[in-house]
């Protein structure tokens, strides 16, 4: 039966964690200049509606170390872009490829995607979910801190696609989850139902220092995303008093990570002085974003 990676909702705890695990094992095996072409031969379609560095970068290099082609397709590229419907979309691209990861605005339209075509469909991110980017914040935490079972992750700021996903990822591994953002910002209603099965290992709370408080992990992504520019001021009024700064890591625990999935505004929903301090395990998160997808794609499209 083929299978997708639309959002993280789809998966169960066990499939998260044998994702981790191949991870893990890709980026060993890189290191060591272990032969990894598990997908010779064959091509991923990579469609983006919205701009990328670290998607279009992290899924050209997984899929060439793997063995296999990359075809980078923008909306203008396709005739997606001119009408054309998702599903013709699908079955022509079933017929030419061997998966396809997509980057764009609707979550429907991955699942869409992933309805029709009879290849393995990736989501490279949507306004709803960010599945790839929180496998690769997973990873970094489990490398940092030895374990993601018991974990206390505080995620600061807008309850946006990385927060969705973060939501659910973290609970199906056993972590506590405490999200502060300013009312009218808060997660999907689809992360808020599935959190509600997780009573004593989720809190949704106003106050950036009541979820930094023991922290053992700290996350928070930009205020405005992509689309949301017009929103920008508005949103850094409502977001006043949310930054990750030196004060707020203070309430954390002492050797408390930062993670940031890029790319950063200093000044804004992270201080500068927080950043510089916690650079190495953001550029860790950004790196493993390679192997998280190599792994997604070697289990996928293998």
């Amino acid at each position: 039966m083929k299978k997708d990676l639309t959002k993280l909702l789809d998966l169960s705890r066990e499939d998260i964690l044998d994702i981790l695990g191949l991870a893990d094992q890709m980026k060993y095996d890189l290191k060591h200049g272990r032969e990894q072409k598990v997908l010779s031969g064959k091509t991923l379609a990579m469609i983006f509606q919205k701009a990328s560095t670290r998607t279009r970068v992290s899924f050209e290099t997984g899929i060439y170390q793997l063995g296999g082609q990359p075809l980078f397709l923008t909306a203008n590229d396709l005739q997606i872009g001119r009408g054309e419907p998702v599903e013709d979309t699908a079955r022509v691209l079933s017929r030419y490829v061997h998966g396809i990861m997509i980057r764009t605005f609707a979550q429907s339209e991955v699942e869409d995607l992933a309805k029709w075509a009879t290849i393995p469909v990736i989501n490279g991110l949507t306004d709803f979910a960010h599945p790839c980017q929180i496998l690769a914040d997973l990873m970094t935490i489990r490398e940092h801190l030895s374990a993601l079972e018991g974990v206390r992750l505080a995620f600061i700021g807008d309850g946006n696609n990385v927060c969705n996903s973060m939501i659910v990822g973290g609970l199906k591994c056993g972590m506590y989850i405490t999200v502060a953002a300013p009312e009218g910002f808060d997660p999907a209603p689809e992360a808020l139902a599935f959190a509600a099965d997780y009573p004593k290992h989720f809190k949704l709370v106003r106050s950036p220092e009541e979820a930094a408080t023991g922290a053992d992990v700290m996350v928070t992504d930009v205020w405005a995303s992509m689309g949301q520019e017009k929103e920008a001021q508005e949103r850094r009024n409502a977001f006043a008093g949310f930054q990750v700064n030196s004060e707020l890591m203070a309430l954390a625990q002492p050797k408390a990570m930062v993670q940031h999935c890029l790319p950063a505004h200093r000044g804004e929903e992270i201080s500068a002085e927080v950043f510089e301090a916690h650079a190495n395990e953001i550029f860790d998160e950004a790196e493993n974003r390679l192997h998280a997808q190599k792994a997604v794609m070697a289990m996928l499209m293998g």
